[in-house]
């Protein structure tokens, strides 16, 4: 039996993780390396082989897809989870899926360690690690970006392509890069590089998911999502019949419509949880029109009391996510809750997708709030209108009060 200690790293091909699995294997580690598939466009077969070419002693690919979208995705939207009201979060939600394998691989296998190449400016270290110390405290965390000893080797990119070179790594990177990005099924992302201008205009071939809305179809497509207990579970094309039922068909199926009909492109400056302002660019097509169609229907099966309080919570659940805290007691707490306040948001939103817009066109719901009647200008219904004159003079009580109290500091 080996006497080498065991480290499961979250491998993604790119030349930080490869240079920093030489690292670990010169270092004396037996290295696993664990490659999440979470929907991002790569070839999986190459980057394992690559793993291997370096000197992994076991590469797993792990399809995460079908969990990201039901287990990740659908709930984040269904918790109305939007960070700083602008960013729907598809970096921070796939991370505690990666972690949570990546652990899992870990103690299956008896490792006693677990790393990452995340670095030490962003949120992603501040996610893996959150995550690991929830699910696996007992296992040691090697972050590479932070260790003093690897820092004073690799001071840059510049250093990372050289090791790369010196030790015969398969790398496509060059010492020139206009910015780094981020893909799963939920989004892409754009950072870094020319971007860190906030005032910098991207180029237009910079995206590759979304059209641009000025280059996007001019005839609309018309879609029903059908809802239950506010997880989609049906999306039919009304123009071509196409239909999908499955979440990751489902899911994917509007990114792909969504893409083709530039929705979901956002550019913003946010607030990273260790402080620092960062610029980020970001593709998120299906999220942004299940985001829009869910709220719709909530106006019309959601309880106007319950639908206040999950709202006010809502950022906070956005914040836990972007700032790692998946796995932990006031999570379970807002997910019980929120959970609580998705039975019976069922139904069917009409949905237009036009030049980078999503327009809602109808809703429906079994479990309707609204009262046609008692809606209408035209039909009393049960409502008596001499009710709202008391409804009314007992609201304007304070209002008077406190007219009273200002009037003579005025005078």
């Amino acid at each position: 039996m080996s006497n080498k200690k065991k480290v499961v790293l979250a491998y993604s091909g790119g030349l930080d993780t490869t240079c920093i699995l030489k690292y670990f294997q010169l270092q004396g580690y037996d290295v696993v390396a664990y490659i999440a598939d979470v929907g991002q466009a790569e070839d999986f077969e190459l980057v394992k082989q690559r793993a291997e070419q370096i000197g992994a002693s076991s590469v797993v690919v792990a399809d995460l897809k079908k969990r990201f979208v039901t287990d990740y995705i659908f709930p984040a939207v269904a918790g109305n989870a939007v960070y700083e009201n602008r960013y729907l979060l598809g970096t921070a939600l796939a991370r505690p899926l990666i972690a949570q394998g990546q652990v899992k691989l870990a103690l299956e296998q008896g490792a006693t360690h677990i790393g990452h190449g995340a670095t030490g400016k962003g949120n992603d270290q501040v996610r893996f690690e959150l995550a690991y110390a929830a699910l696996a405290p007992r296992l040691s965390i090697i972050a590479p970006w932070k260790d003093r000893e690897f820092l004073n080797k690799f001071r840059g990119r510049t250093d990372l392509l050289a090791y790369a070179e010196k030790h015969n790594l398969p790398v496509e990177a060059t010492a020139k890069k206009p910015y780094s990005t981020d893909e799963n099924l939920m989004h892409k992302s754009y950072e870094a590089g020319v971007l860190e201008d906030p005032l910098h205009v991207p180029d237009h071939d910079m995206f590759t998911v979304t059209k641009s809305p000025l280059d996007a179809p001019d005839k609309p497509c018309d879609i029903e999502i059908h809802f239950k207990d506010a997880i989609p579970v049906r999306v039919v094309n009304i123009d071509d019949k196409t239909e999908h039922a499955d979440p990751l068909a489902l899911f994917s199926y509007l990114n792909k419509l969504g893409a083709t009909h530039g929705i979901g492109r956002i550019d913003i400056v946010e607030n990273r949880f260790i402080g620092i302002k960062s610029r980020g660019v970001y593709e998120t097509p299906g999220g942004t029109i299940l985001h829009h169609a869910l709220r719709d229907l909530e106006g019309l099966a959601m309880d106007r009391e319950v639908q206040r309080l999950r709202d006010s919570l809502a950022p906070k659940f956005a914040e836990l996510i972007y700032n790692g805290f998946w796995f932990s007691p006031e999570m379970n707490f807002l997910r019980g809750a929120f959970a609580q306040a998705q039975e019976i948001i069922d139904g069917v939103v009409l949905v237009r997708l036009y030049k980078g817009n999503v327009i809602i066109q109808g809703r429906s719901s079994p479990s309707s709030l609204y009262n046609q009647e008692l809606s209408s200008m035209d039909v009393a219904g049960e409502y008596d209108a001499t009710d709202a004159a008391g409804f009314i003079r007992v609201n304007s009580l304070r209002l008077k009060a406190h007219r009273e109290i200002i009037r003579p500091r005025k005078q």
